[in-house]
C-alpha cells in the first residue's frame, strides 16, 4: 500500500471571502474536499508573514525553532537592515564564487521523510533557497533573488528625458528615433576592478504601423516581436563576466507605448533554470530538466511584478496578465509532477493569490485612500475571480485521489485592507526612546538604515514589518540599555504607550497590542527575534519607511500606494484556511500541526522538535 499526501498551498486566501464563495457555490473543488473531510480556519504565526508561516508549516515549530521572523532582519552591530531569509558569504578566494546560506533552520518534514526513505516533491516552498538535499525533487520558492541580488528589480526604458527613476527599479534612457541600441543590465560583476554591471546589448526597431517593437536580443530567441500593451515570451540573455566566463539569465519585455515616446519595461532578470548562477533546485539539474519538459519559468521568489505596478510602469491589466503567466507556469509544473507522483509527499505553492490581493484590494474597499470610483467596477471582483481560478487549479490534484491519498489545501494567513501607515520609529522619537543627531526631526529625506540616529541616546528602534529592538549593551554595536530592570522599563513604556494608540484622522485605534518576544517564541533561535512585535488593527500597518530603518513624513498617514491589501496585522485577525479530504479529530488547527499530520498519515514518527500535533 503506497500512501500519498498532496498539499496545495494557496498563499493568502482570506477565510471570509472563501466562506462567502462556498455559500454561493463558486468554489466547487474546495467544496468537494470539505464534503469528504472538512474545513476550518487555520491559526497562523506571529507575525503573519509568508516566509515565517511556511517555515512553521515545514518544521512544525514556532518561529523560535526555525529562526525566520521577518522578510527583513538587522545586523545588531551596524543596525543596518538585512535580508532575513538567506545571506551571501564572501568567497575566501578571488576566484571562488560567493556562498549562499539558507537562514531557515529546524528540521523540515521532507528531511524526516528522507531519513525514512519516503520520497518528496516540493515545489516553490518559501525559505528553501538554497535547496537542501532530499529523497526526491525540490524547486526553491520565496527567498530566491534576481540576478542583481534583489527580490524583484525591473528596468524601465524610456525616450522621455523628464522621467525619473522610481523605488526599486533601474531606469535606462533611450536615444531618439525608431532604431536604436541599448543594454540589458545583468549581475554586478565583482571580478572587475572596480566592480561594474555586466551588460548585454540589444537592438530595437519600432514598427509604428504594426504597433509592435522588434528586438534583436543577442540571446534565445535571437529576434522577437512584441505588440504594444503586451508581454513577450521569456528571453535568454548572456552576460560576459570575463574572457572565459559568462552567465545566463531570463526576462520578459512589456511594451508600454510606442509614441509619443518609446517606453518598455523589462522584468527582473531571473536565474536561468537551465544554468542558474546559484542552485535553485535539488538535485541541481532538476530545474534544467523541468524547464526542458514544461518550458522556461520564473525562478525568482517574488515572481509577480508588483514593483512595476507600484511604480506606475505597468497598469492593472498588464500586472494581472503577468500574474496569469506566472500562474500558468505553476500549473504546468504541478500537472507534470502530479502525472508521475505515486507515493510519499507532494507540495505545490501558488503564491499569486497573495500578490493579486496586495495590489488589487483597493478596488473592493471604498474606504481605502486608493479607491478609484471609475476603475473599481472593472476590478472590484478581481480577487473573487482569482479565487475561482485557484479552485480550478485543484482539479489535477483531485484526479490523483484514491483510498490511500490525503489531500490538504491551505493558506498560510488571510488578508485585510491596508489604509493607513504607522511610522513606529517616529513614535519612538516622539516618546523620547529614539534620538536623532543635531536636533533633527524625522523626515523621509533621512533615507534607509538609520543614518541620523544618535545611538548614544537611543533606547529602542524599529526595523522590519512590525519588530522593535532594544538598544541593548553587549548585543547592539552601540547599546546603552542594561538587560534587567532598565530593559523591562523600556519594554513596558512601549507596550503601554502603543496599546490601542489612537489615529485621530480615522478615529480608530491603530495598534491592538504589543507582544514581548518571550510571550511568542521558544527554541534555539528565539534570541534572534525582535524584542517586541507590534500587532496592528485591521486597516493599519507599519510604514514603508520604518520597515527599512527610516522615517515617514507623518506619524500616521494614508497608504496611497497600489500595494493596498496586507496581512501584517494582529495575526488573530488574519487566520488562514485549511481543507482536508479526511475528517480532523478537532476543529482548532494551527499551521504548526500540518507537518505532524502529514508525517502521521505517511506512518513516519514526528521528531521531538515538532511542537504541533497531528490532526488525524
Amino acid at each position: 500500500m503506497r500512501k500519498k499526501v498532496i498539499v496545495i498551498g494557496l498563499d493568502g486566501l482570506e477565510p471570509s471571502i472563501v466562506e462567502a464563495m462556498l455559500r454561493r457555490g463558486e468554489l466547487p473543488n474546495l467544496a468537494r474536499i470539505q464534503t469528504s473531510g472538512g474545513y476550518t480556519r487555520l491559526k497562523t504565526t506571529y507575525p503573519a508573514q509568508t516566509p515565517v508561516a511556511w517555515s512553521s508549516f515545514a518544521t512544525g515549530t514556532n518561529p523560535g525553532g526555525h529562526g525566520i521572523f521577518d522578510f527583513i532582519s538587522r545586523d545588531p552591530q551596524t543596525y543596518q537592515p538585512d535580508a532575513g531569509l538567506s545571506r551571501f558569504e564572501r568567497p575566501k578566494s578571488a576566484f571562488a564564487a560567493p556562498r549562499v546560506v539558507n537562514q531557515r533552520r529546524g528540521v523540515a518534514l521532507w528531511e524526516v521523510l528522507t531519513r525514512a526513505e519516503v520520497p518528496s516533491t516540493v515545489l516553490r516552498c518559501p525559505c528553501t533557497f538554497p535547496p537542501e538535499a532530499l529523497n526526491g525533487r525540490m524547486l526553491a520558492g520565496v527567498g530566491v533573488p534576481d540576478m542583481r541580488g534583489s527580490q524583484s528589480k525591473g528596468t524601465f526604458y524610456t525616450q522621455d528625458a523628464s522621467v525619473c527613476a522610481q523605488e526599486n527599479e533601474q531606469l535606462v534612457r533611450l536615444p531618439a528615433g525608431t532604431e536604436f541600441k541599448t543594454n540589458v543590465i545583468g549581475p554586478r560583476n565583482t571580478r572587475q576592478s572596480p566592480p561594474c554591471d555586466a551588460l548585454c546589448e540589444i537592438h530595437m526597431r519600432v514598427e509604428k504601423s504594426a504597433r509592435k517593437l522588434l528586438i534583436e536580443t543577442g540571446g534565445a530567441p535571437a529576434r522577437i516581436e512584441v505588440a504594444e500593451k503586451s508581454w513577450s515570451e521569456w528571453v535568454r540573455f548572456r552576460f560576459k563576466l570575463s574572457l572565459l566566463q559568462s552567465v545566463s539569465g531570463i526576462a520578459r519585455f512589456y511594451v508600454r507605448q510606442l509614441e509619443p515616446h518609446v517606453e518598455f519595461y523589462l522584468s527582473a532578470v531571473n536565474f536561468d533554470p537551465a544554468a542558474p548562477l546559484f542552485p535553485v533546485s535539488s538535485p541541481a539539474a532538476y530545474a534544467k530538466d523541468l524547464s526542458e519538459s514544461i518550458g522556461l519559468f520564473s525562478t525568482l521568489g517574488m515572481a509577480e511584478d508588483h514593483n512595476g505596478l507600484n511604480n506606475g510602469r505597468l497598469d492593472e491589466a498588464a500586472y494581472l496578465e503577468h500574474c496569469n503567466l506566472v500562474l500558468g507556469e505553476r500549473e504546468r509544473m504541478a500537472r507534470f509532477e502530479l502525472d508521475r507522483f505515486n507515493q510519499g509527499f507532494f507540495f505545490m505553492l501558488y503564491d499569486t493569490p497573495d500578490r493579486v490581493q496586495h495590489m488589487m484590494w483597493r478596488f473592493r474597499d471604498r474606504g481605502h485612500p486608493g479607491f478609484q470610483r471609475d476603475s473599481s467596477p472593472r476590478f472590484a471582483t478581481q480577487i473573487e475571480s482569482h479565487y475561482q481560478r485557484c479552485d480550478a487549479l485543484l482539479a489535477p490534484a483531485l484526479e490523483k485521489v484514491d483510498e490511500n491519498t490525503l489531500v490538504i489545501v491551505l493558506s498560510d494567513h488571510g488578508f485585510n485592507s491596508f489604509r493607513r501607515a504607522f511610522d513606529t520609529n517616529t513614535w519612538l522619537w516622539q516618546n523620547g526612546l529614539l534620538a536623532l543627531k543635531d536636533g533633527r526631526r524625522p523626515s523621509e529625506e533621512m533615507g534607509e538604515g538609520f543614518p541620523a540616529v544618535d545611538w548614544s541616546k537611543t533606547s529602542a528602534y524599529a526595523v522590519g514589518l512590525g519588530g522593535i529592538y532594544l538598544n541593548l549593551k553587549g548585543r547592539e554595536g552601540a547599546g546603552i540599555i542594561e538587560e534587567g530592570a532598565e530593559a523591562d522599563r523600556v519594554r513596558r513604556a512601549i507596550q503601554q504607550g502603543l496599546a490601542e494608540f489612537p489615529d485621530a484622522a480615522s478615529q480608530k485605534p491603530a495598534v491592538r497590542s504589543v507582544s514581548g518576544r518571550e510571550e511568542l517564541y521558544s527554541g534555539a533561535f528565539a534570541h534572534n527575534a525582535p524584542d517586541l512585535l507590534v500587532n496592528f488593527h485591521p486597516g493599519f500597518r507599519v510604514s514603508w519607511e520604518s520597515a527599512v530603518g527610516g522615517f515617514a513624513r507623518e506619524l500616521i498617514s494614508d497608504n496611497t500606494r497600489r500595494w493596498s491589501g496586507d496581512h501584517i496585522i494582529d495575526p488573530e485577525a488574519v487566520p488562514g484556511i485549511l481543507f482536508m479530504s479526511r475528517a480532523a479529530r478537532r476543529n482548532q488547527a494551527r499551521i504548526i500541526d500540518l507537518a505532524p499530520t502529514i508525517l502521521n498519515y505517511l506512518g513516519v514518527a514526528a521528531p521531538d522538535s515538532m511542537e504541533g500535533a497531528s490532526l488525524l
